[in-house]
């Protein structure tokens, strides 16, 4: 079980390079991939790691008071609907600590009031505008803090992206890990500037809705036993998925939630290559891994496996039964659990706590989840304490202005042959049901789960509540009457008859709106079990637009999707004057959309990713029948690294509208690229070993004293408690393994406390990775000149080839978004790091920069790269 990286992945990599009608290219195929490495033991925290000294020194002097029993407590939730947010841990009263309270979502706080409904994160990652993406997470941060939430469930990595269908996409940022690395940092800094903790999520390779939980997927019939397994080989791991989490725990995220499915065949809330090796060892992570809500598969198991904290605590929802809770607290006193994971569990919380919070003086907790109702239990599932649990308080502030912004500056102008921006026009008529309300209400649907009217977000724990939805027609309509235009709509799909009457008329400019909705697989949308379908346009929104295009020669296109749709069929139509892509704009969807339309904002999105022709043009995608009889499906990464335009561009592909590609109203030239070789120093490996484990404080082993003290307060119904219910540990355990020792069940070294060698690739003190790696090599500076008649901004995109035959051909590596008034030039400065020019070595298990020649590009779009430099 002890194989070494290099040992295992070595052969692999020969046989994988052998030619195919070699003998040792079938002796070890992709699946035998899907197997991963014991990593033992869990890494404690770095007293000395950059920007956590403090946090540390904090955690160190509060972690030394608490009992073991307070401890478990911490890391253990109380159960679903046990208190008021979606997930809390115990409160530590006489050290002054509330429950913690952990709560969706990535766009804002889910299923409360008075709250904002953000941009998604995609489509925020369509600006390209870094600044864009902190005021958006220091805005979501802010809002979080005001209702009480301390752990706020975002932002997402996870999935990146891989197949375009997958439900969550949305909830991220890009396929690209650069874009979605930047996404991931930005987001982190504000959040946590703004007083909350952020948790990077979901740890890692989740890529789809299908089989992610087993149980789940036998709610939806299929007869499988345990969850998916995402099989990824190493390379492919570093140099894709976990690039934008490196970049998260460089920005000093204090929390990191580990993700349902397995990992080549190992769960992801109990596998130690994932938790202890990449992210603690190799990453230097320093805060704390959380479980998803019931992916948490064992207790001992998962705790040296490098899990820090159990949410929501039991083992399925309002079992009242846990694996850590009473069963944690048996494990460390009877050693299976070693004092000092215990100890490095709280201490990693609680130095995330001190990370960001600075004080433990919280505000309360002002909201409960589970109703918006003035008064009710606090209790939920038990129904117990009823008191006022929602205080209304409204968090919002002037954040509607910059989700109006967002919403306007994501917006991609795909095609456009003159009819944009409008002015004044003279008949302005709107058609599709996705520009008009739902007529049941913007949050009838629970957490968005259907697709009425204008689609503003997907469904799922990624929702927030609107505040209240401004729709395309509502805002066209407001500016039609302000400019004296005629102004009609039809807001559904399905009116032909009528749509052609009035789209054919004289001077007709016809804005049509369509979408594409997905989400999280607990809710099924039309047989959408989270994941898409198909990558069509949903309630017939091809033939809306091909009708609408066919009677009307100045016809408009707006998508609001959850990533690329086919438009194939109809995008070359001349008569079709305009496509834009508006994402998932949030509550100032329809304000956003006008100010694009009518040229207030001169648009400067990005698309996050490429628009193909075809569905099998994007070479990955969601596995949707089961492929191992009963077992764990398996979902093979056969692409490797080669994803979204990585892959178009290995397969040679003609592609619709590529990755970064947007237009503007004005127009820029680029010119004049310099490409400036810096000083740094040469590659330095990790060297040394760590400290032995600490541990902070003594226990007694009288278990009578770890009894439920029932003369202090009320036992409440299927709350998770630290304590045991009797003295006889065997019958407190209700485990007929009890009494076996940890070597007996646990694999080698799981309890080892003894100093460890660091990683070649780890970073020290320095999280985030080997800080080498970040040293600038290359500055890359090129002058853009504004060639049109009105101001514009421009994203700069700056991209490599590696050179290597296992490389893509280009990958995107830095990019600026520069404002330019009309004839001005203006420089754009890039810079490339070592891990820019670097490629993840098997067998050296580190970044290597090859020999191979390297090229810099900069340019509009992965396809249109107007410059290029050789690099020395």
């Amino acid at each position: 079980m002890q194989l070494k990286h290099a040992a295992y992945w070595l052969p692999v990599l020969a046989a994988r390079a052998a030619p195919a009608d070699d003998p040792q290219h079938h002796q070890i195929t992709k699946r035998d991939l899907a197997y991963s490495p014991p990593h033992y033991p869990s890494p404690w925290m770095n007293p000395e790691a950059d920007g956590w000294e403090e946090a540390y020194a904090k955690a160190r002097a509060f972690v030394s008071q608490m009992t073991l029993l307070e401890k478990v407590n911490l890391t253990t939730g109380v159960g679903w609907a046990a208190e008021q947010c979606v997930g809390q841990v115990g409160a530590i009263p006489r050290l002054g600590l509330r429950s913690l309270c952990m709560h969706d979502s990535p766009l804002g706080i889910r299923g409360t009031d008075f709250n904002s409904a953000f941009p998604s994160g995609q489509t925020t990652a369509a600006t390209f505008d870094r600044g864009l993406i902190y005021r958006r997470g220091y805005a979501i941060g802010k809002e979080a803090k005001g209702k009480g939430v301390d752990v706020i469930l975002g932002p997402v990595a996870g999935p990146l992206g891989r197949a375009p269908a997958a439900g969550r996409n949305w909830e991220g940022f890009s396929p690209d890990p650069v874009l979605t690395g930047v996404g991931m940092s930005e987001s982190i800094k504000g959040i946590q500037d703004a007083g909350t903790i952020a948790c990077a999520k979901h740890f890692i390779g989740n890529e789809q809705e299908h089989f992610r939980q087993a149980g789940e997927a036998r709610g939806y019939k299929f007869n499988i036993t345990e969850s998916s397994s995402s099989n990824i080989d190493d390379r492919t791991m570093h140099e894709l998925y976990l690039w934008p989490f490196a970049d998260a725990v460089r920005a000093g995220v204090g929390s990191v939630m580990c993700s349902y499915q397995q990992i080549n065949n190992s769960y992801g809330c109990q596998n130690s290559e994932a938790l202890n090796g990449l992210l603690k060892n190799e990453l230097g992570f320093q805060g704390f891994i959380m479980s998803d809500w019931q992916a948490q598969h064992t207790g001992a198991a998962s705790a040296v496996a490098g899990l820090d904290m159990s949410m929501p605590g039991d083992t399925e929802f309002n079992t009242g039964l846990s694996y850590w809770g009473a069963n944690l607290t048996l494990a460390v006193l009877n050693g299976t659990v070693p004092a000092y994971r215990i100890d490095d569990m709280a201490m990693r919380i609680m130095a995330a706590f001190f990370k960001v919070k600075k004080t433990i003086d919280l505000e309360p907790i002002n909201f409960s989840f589970w109703t918006l109702d003035t008064y009710g239990p606090i209790h939920w599932a038990a129904k117990k304490g009823y008191r006022q649990i929602n205080y209304h308080v409204d968090v919002r502030e002037d954040h509607g202005s910059l989700i109006r912004e967002i919403g306007a500056k994501a917006t991609v102008l795909l095609k456009n042959s003159g009819s944009l921006p409008l002015n004044k026009p003279k008949f302005l008529v709107v058609v599709g049901e996705d520009a008009g309300p739902n007529l049941n209400g913007p949050n009838s649907c629970n957490d968005r789960g259907c697709d009425n009217g204008t689609l503003a977000m997907g469904w799922g724990s990624g929702t927030s509540n609107y505040p209240y939805l401004v729709t395309p027609d509502a805002a066209l309509q407001a500016q039609a009457l302000k400019d004296g235009s005629r102004y009609e709509s039809i807001l559904t799909n399905y009116a032909t008859s009528q749509t052609k009457a009035l789209v054919s008329q004289a001077n007709v400019t016809a804005v049509v709106f369509v979408n594409a909705d997905s989400g999280e697989g607990y809710i099924n949308v039309d047989g959408n079990l989270g994941d898409r379908k198909n990558l069509t346009l949903w309630k017939g929104g091809d033939n809306l637009i091909k009708n609408v295009s066919s009677w009307c020669p100045n016809t408009i296109v707006v998508i609001h999707s959850v990533g690329p749709v086919l438009i194939t069929d109809w995008y070359k139509n001349p008569n079709i004057t305009a496509i834009l892509w508006a994402g998932l704009p949030g509550q100032e969807s329809g304000n956003s959309i006008t100010d694009v339309l009518y040229g207030k904002v001169n648009p400067s999105g990005r698309s996050p990713f490429t628009w193909g022709a075809t569905r099998e043009g994007y070479g990955a995608d969601v596995l949707y029948t089961s492929n191992n009889g009963n077992g764990a499906p398996q979902q093979d990464f056969t692409e490797g690294v080669f994803i979204d335009y990585r892959y178009f561009d290995k397969a040679n592909t003609p592609v619709i509208y590529p990755f970064g590609h947007g237009l503007s109203y004005t127009t820029f030239k680029y010119s004049n690229l310099v490409v400036q070789k810096q000083n740094a120093g040469p590659y330095q490996p990790t060297t040394g070993s760590t400290t032995p484990a600490p541990t902070f404080g003594n226990y007694s082993t009288n278990l009578t004293e770890y009894l439920f003290p029932s003369n202090q307060f009320p036992y409440i119904y299927q709350y998770i408690y630290p304590y045991l219910n009797v003295s006889d540990p065997k019958k407190a355990s209700a485990d007929p393994r009890y009494g076996q020792t940890a070597e007996q069940f646990l694999p080698p070294h799981a309890v080892d406390n003894a100093s460890q060698p660091l990683l070649r690739s780890s970073g020290g003190n320095s999280p985030g990775g080997n800080k080498g790696l970040y040293d600038v090599l290359y500055t890359v500076t090129a002058d853009i000149t504004n060639t049109g008649k009105i101001v514009g901004d421009e994203v700069v995109q700056v991209y490599v080839s590696l050179g290597g035959p296992d490389d893509p051909k280009v990958v995107l590596r830095d990019f600026g978004k520069l404002r330019i008034e009309p004839g001005q030039t203006t420089q754009f400065k890039g810079k490339l790091t070592r891990r820019d020019l670097s490629y993840w070595d098997v067998g050296v298990q580190d970044w290597v920069v090859n020999g191979y020649e390297k090229t810099v590009f900069v340019g509009k779009s992965s396809r249109d790269l107007e410059l290029s430099a050789k690099l020395q």
